[in-house]
């Protein structure tokens, strides 16, 4: 690469780790810092702190242990920060961060860029006909926030004024990457394929260490986790891009860990919609360039959509959860009667009172494999962690519960540890509304020092669909002498969520073992294999530039996020779950060292 722009992946969401900020301040040529970190359940946390005080809704942890503490050696440096830490208040931590740099005798330029608030319109919305995207249903009566997902354009058109640190609402998350690759390489807002390859290199880092080792399947392979090494991409004009992490640092850069991120929270790879380009990843290479070193190109583009999509979050009712260490003889069987005796006596009580019953309950044995259902090994235990989770219209109907929980410590079964830190406390339940909004309707703006100036619109295009692809459907037959391993010998896979939706992408650890994954991991097989966590359909995509398969599980997390009474809302096990799946491979296979025969405890578990 003759010429490549150099930034340095710092946040994936919000409270993600202070060691990222000074640790890439030690990258020699560092020119940007990007920060992402806003989630649904971010949004309604701003929103209930900006109700208190004004002057709060935004990420508090950007100006405090992101900038206050290295903001003297960002400037000395010349390095520029973007961040989409504004949230629901952008001006505000604009404010906040320019206190804190006054302090320290420093005087970034700051720029926001605003307008994706849609709370200010949303009742004209609303009398247009608004439907939730998944469900039809009409907007709920009150919502915290509504916000849309705008693009990258008005972090060029700041950077292109002058601004040292870009703060905006809600954009998407890889807009922070684009924005400045679109700025340093002066790319037409239409060159699909070059804004394509910038949203894959922000969606590769946007998430932080996941790209350099975190959640890695062969995660005993990543060294010094305590040290952990944050992203690093060094891109090309034509957005292709090199990641490294700090010199010195722990973590892994292997070509399966950047694949497992290339497929995370993504549904269709041929269809990742974005608000400035509609993204097909199918074709997408990652290959090992050197140690310490990934290649990662073969993005391409189509016109984006004339809509933004858009979520709004409000609160539909409150939830209860508590936790409690049971030991001894018997100790799963002693947790289930606990979890029953709880249940019943907390239903006469709200009875009692003439409330309702609670709407929603749910019993894990942490411990026993509860999310496992059908598949969960039965390995005796004398120590267990029960998990009781409620959820009512009323916070006052979770009170006997949060209650009588203690006194599972001295009336119900020996062994018990009724509460791990006190009382637990009663949570709003925070739901998502969903929905498209016309591009047309948003007026986005930059603000720099005394200026504001409007934010051209997304470019458009003619609606194109993706090319067809022509997949090689060579299958492979295992043989009459073939045997059972486990996925985990095959391929590394990593899952994600979006709203109530999971991803799961497989890809197989030599391109061989592709044809086998296809015929023996398909939508049926999934849906079977889930069937005790997902209630939708489940669709497979072909992504053969990663020798991959990516699954979309649909109503697969009981709500997702806070909305979800699991233990686990955002699916983060999904993939560990499904690299148990027994597959049956060629004996040769083994022989000849291609794969790890299969261990003793997977010969006759799924």
């Amino acid at each position: 690469m003759t010429r490549a722009v150099r930034i340095g992946g710092a946040s994936g969401f919000w409270g993600d780790s202070a060691i990222a900020t000074p640790q890439l301040l030690q990258v020699p040529g560092l020119q940007y810092l990007v920060y992402d970190y806003l989630a649904e359940t971010t949004m309604s946390i701003l929103a209930r702190a900006r109700a208190k005080d004004p002057a709060l809704g935004y990420a508090t942890d950007f100006v405090h242990a992101a900038m206050a503490p290295n903001l003297g050696a960002i400037c000395a440096r010349g390095v520029r920060v973007i961040a989409n830490a504004g949230g629901l208040n952008p001006e505000a931590c604009r404010d906040a961060l320019e206190a804190v740099a006054r302090q320290q005798g420093l005087a970034p330029r700051i720029a926001v860029v605003t307008g994706d608030d849609l709370m200010p319109q949303f009742d004209a919305l609303r009398a247009q006909g608004l439907r939730d995207l998944h469900t039809g249903e009409a907007p709920p009566a009150g919502l915290y926030s509504a916000n849309a997902y705008v693009g990258a354009r008005g972090i060029a058109q700041a950077l292109a004024l002058g601004a040292d640190i870009v703060i905006t609402g809600r954009c998407v998350d890889s807009a922070v990457v684009v924005g400045a690759l679109a700025h340093e390489f002066a790319w037409r807002w239409d060159d699909w394929d070059r804004i394509a390859a910038g949203t894959l290199a922000g969606h590769v880092i946007e998430c932080g260490a996941q790209a350099t080792g975190g959640l890695f399947t062969d995660w005993a392979q990543v060294p010094d986790w305590a040290n952990m090494g944050y992203p690093v991409i060094d891109c090309a004009a034509d957005g292709s891009f090199v990641l490294s992490k700090p010199e010195g640092t722990g973590g892994l850069i292997h070509p399966g860990a950047v694949a497992e991120q290339v497929l995370y929270e993504v549904g269709d790879p041929a269809h990742y919609l974005m608000p400035d380009v509609s993204c097909d990843f199918r074709q997408v290479r990652v290959e090992a360039e050197a140690p310490g070193r990934v290649r990662v190109s073969g993005a391409r583009g189509r016109p984006p959509t004339a809509s933004y999509k858009a979520n709004g979050t409000w609160r539909d009712g409150w939830q209860l959860q508590l936790l409690m260490a049971i030991r001894g003889i018997d100790a799963p069987a002693k947790a289930r009667k606990t979890a029953d005796a709880l249940l019943e006596r907390t239903r006469a009580q709200l009875r009692g009172r003439g409330l309702a019953d609670y709407t929603e309950t749910r019993v894990e044995l942490l411990g026993c494999e509860a999310l496992y259902g059908a598949h969960a090994r039965s390995l005796p235990t004398r120590e267990v962690v029960l998990r009781i989770a409620a959820r009512h219209a009323d916070p006052q109907g979770l009170a006997f519960l949060q209650r009588e929980c203690a006194s599972a410590g001295t009336s119900m079964g020996p062994g018990t540890r009724s509460s791990f830190a006190g009382r637990a406390d009663v949570q709003p339940v925070i739901k998502v509304f969903s929905f498209l909004v016309p591009k047309a309707q948003l007026a986005l703006r930059v603000a720099l020092d005394d200026r504001s100036e409007a934010v051209a619109p997304p470019a458009q295009g003619p609606a194109t669909a993706p090319s067809p692809l022509d997949v090689d459907a060579t299958r492979i037959q295992p043989g009459d002498d073939a045997v059972s391993v486990p996925l985990v010998a095959l391929a590394w896979a990593r899952s994600g969520d979006k709203g109530d939706d999971e991803n799961i992408g497989v890809i197989a650890r030599r391109p061989e073992f592709l044809p086998l994954l296809r015929a023996q991991l398909g939508p049926a097989q999934l849906r079977a294999y889930f069937a005790h966590l997902v209630d939708g359909k489940v669709e497979r995509f072909e992504v053969p530039g990663l020798h991959a398969l990516n699954f979309v599980l649909q109503r697969a997390l009981g709500g997702g996020g806070v909305a979800s009474l699991r233990s686990d809302p955002l699916g983060k096990s999904f993939a560990q779950m499904l690299l148990d799946h027994p597959v049956r491979i060629p004996r040769r296979w083994i022989d000849e060292g291609l794969v790890t025969g299969p261990a003793p405890d997977h010969a006759s578990h799924p």
